[in-house]
């Protein structure tokens, strides 16, 4: 399926969720991409442009250091208070308010939401985990990542766009934006550094445009946080589904489609137990032949702050009349 303007990429597997949100982060910053994926067992990305190849189109759409440094999301913007870890609701609603209109303005509401508030403070997102130490922002996470990349000129961006697609990138010891479970090294090895592809978490970071975060709706003591494609099916808040579907589609395509796969969950009455399904047919008729859930890292002690997802393969139920 690979010609002069459709690319598949090898380097982002749908299976890996940093793969998928990299993926999806290509059509928010060049809104001519359609994305799709290929059929098989490991999906990988295809990415559609109607006048470049898509690597080209990438080094073009890829940000500088300035449009990052004025997102809505850094620790300084426009005269507000500092955006800190623990941020107060005052904080967060007058960030909100100075940013209206702002292109970037997603970069707030992806990873906070003063609807499920903590004690006065904003609630932060499943996809904006607290780092170690001085790198519990993930705003902070995002500079950090991307100064790895060599910027100097086209040539080098493309060069790193490129292999980063293609999956032979040299991973550089950071721990990126803390999603990618992989990054982390094997506990049986001390002193080896967490790895990641630059590249693949810039992108993934603008997947994040189409993950808003809000309250669960739920009036309660400890109101809880829920970011889109997280507890879907009677799943925990905590639990992100994800599809791969076979049409190329631009962001809102996406946009759109996640809404609908969502909805496939239904409750069913099995005995006298109530179950969320989600059948083979309905996903046929979006286009998606495949979806994945997150399992997250297993910490080793109490107070391990590792954060990290994995991912295994979703079964839709085969029968419509059993579904």
């Amino acid at each position: 399926m690979t010609s002069a303007l459709a690319r598949e990429c090898p380097g982002l597997p749908a299976e890996w969720v940093n793969g998928w949100l990299a993926a999806v982060g290509t059509t928010v910053l060049d809104p001519q991409i359609k994305l799709s994926w290929t059929s098989g067992p490991s999906p990988i990305a295809v990415l559609h442009h109607p006048h470049r190849e898509p690597v080209a189109a990438l080094s073009r759409a890829w940000p500088h250091r300035q449009r990052l440094q004025d997102m809505p999301l850094a620790r300084d913007y426009e005269g507000n208070a500092a955006l800190v870890r623990q941020v107060p609701v005052e904080t967060f609603v007058e960030r909100v308010d100075l940013s209206r209109g702002h292109p970037d303005a997603w970069t707030l509401t992806s990873s906070l939401t003063d609807l499920a508030i903590d004690s006065g403070k904003a609630s932060h997102a499943p996809f904006d985990p607290a780092g170690p130490g001085p790198t519990k922002w993930l705003h902070h996470r995002l500079l950090k990542t991307y100064d790895h990349v060599i910027q100097e000129d086209l040539d080098e961006v493309a060069n790193a766009i490129e292999n980063a697609i293609e999956g032979i990138s040299i991973p550089v010891s950071d721990n990126g934006l803390g999603f990618d479970i992989s990054r982390l090294p094997d506990r049986a090895r001390e002193g080896v550094p967490n790895m990641v592809d630059p590249v693949v978490e810039v992108f993934a970071f603008f997947g994040l445009a189409l993950l808003p975060v809000r309250g669960d709706g739920v009036r309660r003591r400890y109101e809880r946080v829920r970011q889109r494609g997280h507890g879907i099916g009677g799943r925990s808040e905590g639990v992100f589904v994800w599809p791969a579907w076979s049409q190329p589609l631009d962001r809102w395509g996406i946009d759109a489609l996640l809404d609908a796969w969502h909805l496939t969950w239904r409750p069913q009455k099995v005995g006298d137990v109530l179950q969320w399904r989600t059948r083979h047919i309905d996903w046929t008729r979006l286009g998606v032949h495949a979806g994945w859930v997150t399992r997250p890292y297993r910490r080793s002690a109490s107070a391990d702050s590792t954060r990290g997802f994995g991912s295994e393969r979703l079964q839709p139920t085969q029968s419509p009349s059993s579904a």
